[in-house]
């Protein structure tokens, strides 16, 4: 037992006992019947064994620091999402405009509910699967789906970093290889590549050099050997930081959490120095104001929110555990959350000046294309030099001298004009071009930094960067899984640690088939979208409705040293289930509206487009849902019908040479009570320390104590009204 333990404590002092049974217990290791005095089987007990068990479930580990532990959060909830998909977001859903309701659901739904992870990670000291089963055992499945999340995610997540690191060590190279379409020989002739001439340069390095991608998600096409390596070595390094436990990890998140900061800022400050620049900064901070009346924004602002924080994987809850039960875990969530925000922001304010840079590039080359076309139908007669502007020097053409001779050619020929086959070139098409996902990432920044002075260097820097991103959110994704495995099952760190990464990279080859690139979509648009909601929203009931939000807010201002605010005891039973049951809801609906897709590559058109999954696949991405939810119905029928055991309300009290141990065993609820405090069940203590009653909004915290010596312990209990779990 540690030496600092309330029970160790207390041995050598006359101080009644003030806590609770069950909080004393959750101190101690359970017992052993062998080592007990109320042994009565005779089975011997190996004293050098017990030892060492006893040391083992003593050195949970724990944070070297605080500030490992907030690096470590940020460096989990901080990830690749936060350079490609908040951008895009932004991008699609009105610039500035989609601020606000990011900002405002980020208050109401994410940081309350990053706040109430962090408080039962912090409290209980388990992963997800204990957490849940001491708060709910019924609801014990919302820490095994949590698992399957974290798995499935895992899976392709770690693919990304493997595309990443591809690119990192290509671009040890200049010129970079994505700068010019490769020259292929036609008989005596050497033309450029026809597919890289449809698309653009990176376009074609991207699907053509590295994923190698077939056209539909049928076409199999075998193994990419490039990408298999790069997503071996990813699943190494995940696998050997995992291993090396917290201590080592918050070392590593030093780096991997800072180092995107320096690399974002490098590229903000080079950003704003490229030509056009500015005109990406403001296309992003113009708000589009009729698009906050739609719904559809508000939709995708709330599962934006949801996925930044990482909430229902699990590693939130891991992350927590290994804190003091002091530690104010309030300000904790609080600062991560408006960091993460912070991040969103300023990899937005990077994204659009790149893309205000790219776009002038691309509305120049539009004008350069144009102009030509111009001149050939001025060769040959088929316009006019009188509609050409006196002032006009096609030597030195800008965009507004294009545009105004566009506008006077347009005007005349108005009949005609779509034979001509000219584009306006205007510089608001090219910033309103969407870009999601990888596509940001892989095409349109490697195609900006083409345009960078010293650009391999500017590339290795943004792919390390990714790589680290990648790596802070994995580190915590494997600790949603290994955490809560561990600590339920008690197996060897390693051995299950080393054996996952092992099955993950097999499973994992899937994604780096020619097809590979379509099962990410797959997996990352329906494997966790709706498991995650479900699990989500049970943790809020199973705190704020069968727990109860009441005890809990007790019981947090018991372990933070002060009552949390009002705004969360609303948020916790009201505010936030309903949003999240609206957001399922709406994400289901639009499920059943629109069919499953994926945008495939076409190598003969070189270019995108919306193909629809066959029968096996949509079969896939229904099982992926069903295999992640399937637990929480499992574990609910198999306890509320008492097929299983969980020990939830069985504790009895031994006592081995002036020790206090926990038993887990059969006892009835009232046996139970009987035998630990000789009361009636009504008068049992919470089972965390109730030193003072939260009431409810605005009532006092009454103190009432009792108390009566017994033996050299005492059973002088707090019994302040704890107010009963409100189902």
């Amino acid at each position: 037992m540690p030496k600092n333990s309330k029970v160790t404590q207390r041995e050598h002092s006359s101080e009644h006992v003030t806590e609770s049974v069950a909080d004393l217990l959750a101190h101690e290791e359970p017992v052993d019947y062998k080592r007990s005095v109320l042994n009565m089987t005779g089975e011997a007990w190996d004293k050098q064994k017990d030892v060492e068990e006893d040391l083992d479930s003593e050195k949970r580990p724990a944070w070297n620091s605080k500030l490992q532990y907030i690096l470590a959060q940020i460096g989990y909830s901080v990830g690749l999402g936060n350079v490609w998909r908040f951008p895009y977001l932004c991008q699609k859903n009105g610039g500035g405009a989609y601020l606000v309701p990011y900002l405002v659901l980020l208050i109401i739904i994410g940081l309350p509910l990053f706040f109430l992870e962090l408080a039962v990670g912090q409290r209980i000291r388990r992963g997800s699967i204990g957490v849940w089963n001491y708060i709910c055992p019924r609801l014990g499945g919302i820490g095994y789906s949590s698992c399957l999340v974290c798995f499935f995610v895992g899976l392709y997540y770690n693919v990304i970093i493997g595309w990443s690191i591809f690119y990192f060590f290509k671009s040890f190279q200049y010129p970079l290889p994505w700068s010019e379409c490769p020259i292929v020989k036609n008989g005596t002739m050497a033309v450029v590549e026809a597919e890289c001439e449809k698309s653009s340069a990176t376009t074609y390095f991207w699907y053509r050099e590295a994923l190698e991608i077939s056209s539909s998600i049928s076409e199999s096409g075998g193994l990419n050997w490039k990408m298999t390596l790069c997503l071996l070595t990813a699943w190494s390094v995940v696998g050997l930081a995992v291993i090396k436990g917290i201590q080592s990890s918050g070392k590593v998140m030093y780096f991997s959490s800072l180092f995107p900061y320096v690399v974002l800022l490098c590229f903000l400050v080079r950003g704003l120095l490229l030509r056009g620049a500015i005109d990406g900064i403001l296309h992003m901070f113009t708000p589009k104001l009729d698009k906050m009346l739609d719904p559809q924004v508000w939709r995708e602002a709330a599962t934006q929110v949801f996925f930044a924080l990482g909430l229902g994987f699990g590693g939130v809850i891991a992350f927590s555990s290994y804190n003091k039960q002091d530690n104010n875990c309030h300000f904790d969530a609080t600062l991560v959350s408006f960091i993460n925000f912070f991040t969103s922001v300023l990899a937005t304010l990077v994204v659009f000046a790149v893309l205000g840079f790219k776009a002038n590039i691309m509305n120049e080359k539009c004008v350069v294309e144009n102009t030509e076309k111009i001149l050939g139908y001025l060769n040959s007669h088929v316009l006019s030099h009188d509609l050409i502007p006196p002032h006009v020097n096609f030597s030195h053409l800008t965009a507004k001298d294009y545009s105004e001779m566009y506008q006077v050619i347009m005007t005349v020929k108005e009949n005609h004009f779509k034979e001509l086959g000219l584009d306006a070139c205007l510089l608001e098409d090219e910033l309103n071009k969407s870009v999601q996902g990888t596509g940001l990432a892989f095409i349109a920044f490697t195609e900006a930094m083409t345009h960078f002075p010293a650009s391999p260097f500017w590339s290795v820097m943004f792919f390390l960067m990714l790589i680290n991103l990648g790596l802070g959110s994995m580190i915590g994704t494997m600790a949603g899984i290994t955490t809560p495995i561990i600590d339920t099952f008690k197996v060897r760190k390693e051995v299950f640690t080393v054996g996952c990464c092992i099955f993950a990279f097999l499973i994992g080859l899937i994604f780096v088939q020619h097809s590979g690139n379509y099962f990410v979509t797959m997996f990352d648009d329906y494997s966790a979208t709706l498991p995650l909601m479900v699990v989500v929203i049970l943790e809020n009931i199973a705190v704020a409705w069968i727990y109860g939000t009441k005890k809990f807010m007790q019981e947090l201002t018991e372990m933070l040293g002060f009552r949390p605010y009002i705004f969360y005891f609303y948020t916790w039973k009201y505010i936030s289930p309903l949003c999240m049951a609206v957001l399922m809801t709406t994400s289901i609906i639009q499920l059943g509206v629109n069919p499953p897709g994926y945008s495939a590559w076409i190598r003969e058109e070189a270019a995108e487009k919306f193909l629809y999954y066959p029968v096996w696949a949509v079969a896939i991405l229904i099982s992926l849902i069903i295999l992640a939810t399937l637990p929480l119905p499992v574990v609910f029928i198999l306890r509320q019908f008492h097929l299983v055991s969980d020990g939830s309300n069985a504790l009895s009290v031994t006592y081995k040479k002036g020790r206090m141990m926990k038993d887990i065993s059969n006892l009835e609820d009232n046996d139970e009570t009987r035998f630990i405090l000789s009361k009636v069940p009504s008068e049992t203590p919470s089972p965390m320390p109730t030193h003072r009653s939260y009431l409810g909004p605005g009532n006092a915290s009454p103190m009432e104590m009792s108390s009566a010596p017994n033996g050299r312990y005492g059973s002088g209990y707090h019994l302040a009204s704890t107010p009963e779990s409100e189902l």
